[in-house]
């Protein structure tokens, strides 16, 4: 009976083992998990964008996979460490026989995502230096063409432009409606931002504000989005951000070049009160005036003072002064020269005294005789050096040649020594006494006892005529000492 059960048992495919315990698991498990957990191994893969990660705490981890299409909604960054709140189903992957949570939704633990996706954007961005005040351009002191970025139908377009037409009505308003709000409006803000910068040598703007009213943190999203946050940054028009009031704060007010807190504190930072141009306009005419007074009094005092002189009341005057000064020189001139040519003359004549009683042919003559002597003092000097010089040269070529011969003999004797220290030490001189060296020709070494060869061995003996005779051992004769 045991073996008709044994024929009866069902036997079951791996995979419809896979397929039983998915039907059991989709049986007895909710169609929808919440799990909390810590995120581990995350990892996102490059080609395809799906995400595989595992869910654990102290007791257990649990395998997830979140496809792309659902990881897209997930605003901030998931990394490992990180705790969370993953909301989906738990299913089996046959291929390797396992369950893997299936993740729809995935949000931050104890923290909003929108928050620290925020917070994580901010350090990031910071990090690469967009934040850095060495980047930010100065806002001109007087724009007279200022753009602005927002919603045609929000408040903020109103604050603006009420408040800049009262401080500053000078300055033209060109508005470049962009949706500030939902999906989409980062990009479409960015994008407008560089329109207006490539189009900017026509457009001749001075100034851009980029804002719109307040919210909640997802009204206000579309500003702390990085393509709005790196177009800004790139803008070489100086830009403002005015978003939401007084403290909201969003990672375009941090890139900007300033940060209205406010759309009306905007119109405030954009430009100067009117008023104020026109008051300092007035001081400035007041310290002109003051200034050109000033000049002309002095002036005028300068004047009176050139109209009291005597020159100015009888300007013919330093002319005939001049003319009675030119007058006069041209009188003394003549005597001056004649008693210049006098003074020459008499200088002349006292020369050509002292000349005269040098007597120059006789000097010249005695400094011939004395370079005459000089030069034979001279050529006897260098023939007795001479004949120094090749006496001393002789002597250093004798002794040359006798140091050259001692040496010559010292090597020789030296020489002569080495080859008779050679000889004696050459073992075949004793040959020439009447003694043989004898070799065991089998093994080739020299006898020396009567164990070096046996019975029957041949053997080699050295002659003093470098010949040899050839022997053959008999026997051997060993003797006994007492």
């Amino acid at each position: 009976m045991a073996a008709n059960r044994r024929k009866e048992e069902r036997v079951f495919t791996v995979a419809q083992v896979s397929a039983l315990i998915k039907v059991a698991l989709e049986g007895s498990l909710p169609p929808r998990l919440t799990v909390v957990g810590e995120i581990s191994d995350w990892k996102r893969h490059a080609a395809s964008g799906h995400c595989y990660f595992s869910l654990k705490d102290e007791a257990s981890i649990l395998p997830c996979v979140m496809w792309k299409s659902s990881f897209a909604d997930v605003k901030f960054k998931p990394e490992s460490g990180l705790a969370v709140l993953a909301r989906g189903h738990i299913d089996v992957y046959p291929p390797q026989g396992k369950y893997q949570f299936y993740v729809d939704s995935l949000v931050p633990a104890g923290q909003g995502a929108l928050q620290l996706a925020f917070e994580q954007m901010k350090e990031r961005l910071e990090k690469e230096g967009l934040f850095d005040p060495v980047h930010k351009m100065p806002l001109p002191a007087y724009p007279f063409r200022i753009g602005i970025l927002t919603s045609e139908s929000g408040a903020a377009l109103h604050d603006i432009t009420d408040s800049m037409q009262q401080r500053w009505p000078p300055a033209h308003l060109f508005l470049y409606p962009v949706p500030v709000q939902g999906e989409g409006a980062a990009e479409a803000i960015a994008a407008a931002i560089k329109y207006i910068n490539r189009r900017n040598t026509q457009l001749r703007l001075d100034l851009l504000i980029v804002g719109r009213g307040g919210g909640s943190l997802e009204d206000l999203w579309a500003f702390n989005e990085e393509v709005l946050a790196r177009a800004i940054f790139a803008s070489k028009i100086p830009i403002i951000s005015a978003v939401g009031h007084e403290t909201d704060f969003t990672i375009a007010d941090f890139v900007a070049d300033m940060r209205a807190s406010t759309p009306t504190r905007a119109a405030v930072e954009a430009c100067p009160d009117i008023r104020d141009v026109l008051a300092s306009f007035d001081t400035a005419q007041k310290r002109l005036a003051a200034a050109v007074n000033g000049s002309l009094t002095i002036a005028s005092q300068q004047l009176r003072t050139v109209r009291a002189s005597a020159a100015f009341r009888n300007p013919r005057l330093a002319v005939n002064l001049a003319s009675q000064r030119l007058d006069e020189n041209s009188l003394r001139l003549p005597a001056a020269v004649r008693s210049s040519i006098s003074s020459l003359r008499e200088k002349l004549t006292v020369l050509h005294e002292r000349v005269a009683r040098i007597e120059p042919h006789r000097l010249m003559a005695a400094r011939r005789a004395h370079l005459i002597t000089a030069a034979g003092l001279i050529t006897d000097a260098l023939r007795k050096r001479s004949s120094a010089a090749q006496l001393l040269l002789a002597r250093y070529e004798d002794s040359a040649k006798a140091a050259v011969r001692k040496r010559l003999s010292d090597s020789q004797l030296r020489l002569a020594a080495a080859e008779n220290r050679l000889a004696a030490l050459d073992p075949r001189s004793v040959l020439t006494r009447g003694y043989t060296i004898t070799r065991n020709k089998r093994t080739g070494k020299v006898v020396l006892k009567t164990i070096d060869v046996e019975p029957g061995d041949l053997m080699l003996t050295e002659l003093a005529d470098r010949n040899f005779v050839e022997s053959q051992v008999k026997t051997r004769q060993n003797r006994q000492s007492n």
